[in-house]
Formats: C-alpha cells, sequence, structure tokens
C-alpha cells in the first residue's frame, strides 16, 4: 500500500513562503524490510550486546491505554499489533522534511529523542522518557544483525549517547537531524562509524 501526501512547510528562513513536499510511505515494503538529546555516560554499564548499553535495564514502561488518562505500566518490550506499525510507518512518512527544534516534541519542530518520544506516544500511547540517554536504557539491548523495525538505534560522538532514530529495516533509519527529519542509512560513514547499540521497546511476536 502507498500512501502518497503532500504537505506544507515553513523555510528555516521564517518566511511565509510555503514549499509542497511530496511524501510516499509504502507500509507494506518497510514492513517486510522488517538536545534535547542529552547524553547518556557510555563508560558505565558495558554488556557483551552493547558497549554502550547500561547493565540494569529499564523493563517497565507506563502507557496510556486507548480512551483512558490513567497510566498503566507494561513490560518492555511492548507487544503491538500490525496496524499500528503500519500506523508508525505512515506517521514517520509524514513527518519527514520537519524542521529540526531544539527541545522540540511536536510536528512543529522536534529534536532526536522528541521525535521518538512523539511517535511512540502517538501511536504505542507509551510515555517514553525524553532524552536519548534515557532512552537507551530501555527495554532490551539489540545485537545490529538482529535489528527489527521499530527497534531504536544509538549514536555516539564522543563516549556519550547524543542521538536516537528509529530502524525502518534494510539498514535505514528515521530520525530528527540537525537538517530536519530525514531518513538515513546506517552504513553512511558517520552513522557507521558513531553507531553505540540499539534497544528493543516494541514487539510483535
Amino acid at each position: 500500500m502507498v500512501l502518497k501526501t503532500s504537505l506544507a512547510c515553513k523555510l528555516p528562513s521564517g518566511r511565509k513562503t510555503l514549499r509542497s513536499l511530496t511524501v510516499r510511505v509504502t507500509v507494506a515494503a518497510l514492513l517486510l524490510l522488517a538536545s534535547g538529546c542529552q547524553s547518556f555516560d557510555a563508560g558505565r554499564g558495558v554488556d557483551r550486546d552493547c558497549k554502550y548499553s547500561a547493565k540494569n535495564r529499564k523493563s517497565h514502561i507506563s502507557c496510556l491505554p486507548w480512551g483512558s488518562a490513567s497510566p498503566v505500566v507494561r513490560s518492555l518490550p511492548v507487544k503491538v499489533d500490525g496496524a499500528s506499525m503500519e500506523n508508525l510507518f505512515t506517521s514517520i512518512g509524514l513527518t519527514i522534511g520537519t524542521t529540526y527544534r531544539y527541545g522540540g516534541t511536536t510536528p512543529d519542530g522536534f529534536d532526536c529523542s522528541g521525535f521518538v518520544q512523539y511517535l511512540y506516544e502517538k501511536n504505542f500511547r507509551m510515555l517514553l522518557p525524553r532524552t536519548s540517554g534515557e532512552l537507551a536504557s530501555l527495554g532490551s539491548a539489540v545485537p545490529r544483525e538482529r535489528l527489527h523495525p521499530g527497534d531504536l538505534v544509538f549514536f555516539s560522538a564522543g563516549g556519550k549517547i547524543d542521538h536516537v532514530g528509529i530502524f525502518i529495516g534494510g539498514d535505514r533509519f528515521a530520525h530528527a537531524s540537525i537538517n530536519g527529519v530525514k531518513i538515513s542509512s546506517l552504513r553512511e560513514r558517520w552513522y557507521r562509524d558513531h553507531y553505540a547499540c540499539s534497544a528493543r521497546v516494541i514487539t510483535t511476536d
């Protein structure tokens, strides 16, 4: 299924000039391929699967059930259905090109962790922590060769976790870079060289 949507986005100049952004989201293909970013000290809690992953990982997360304002605590990774995963990929497609904004957590502008927090609350009702460092301690550590769509991938520019994205399959991940929300490859030199670890916070199994 291909979703094609036209979006109008403000240019970074602040003028009222609008540009048309055509987003193509191939949900089936993504499934088959299936800062605000504060840091986390990578020098502690090394494990064999992920050298930047805390040993004492958080195994539970608060979620808001649909139609309820009262959070409940669920075990990580949270079990989600295929429809929710499709909605995640559709949401990612609709945010491509969104401006980077330090501390941003809405479609008006995202930083890396705000982007993840927004999408996981919108699609899975999960109340994730705010920073990339805190996100890195959630769920189970996942070796890079065993990544599944929906896993979180983390990067370190110097001993600390300082960037996060959402793995979508085929070595690709979605993230809020300084140039805005985009899809990048784990094989790109910077991301390959600064890849730190991955974590699983949702599962369809």
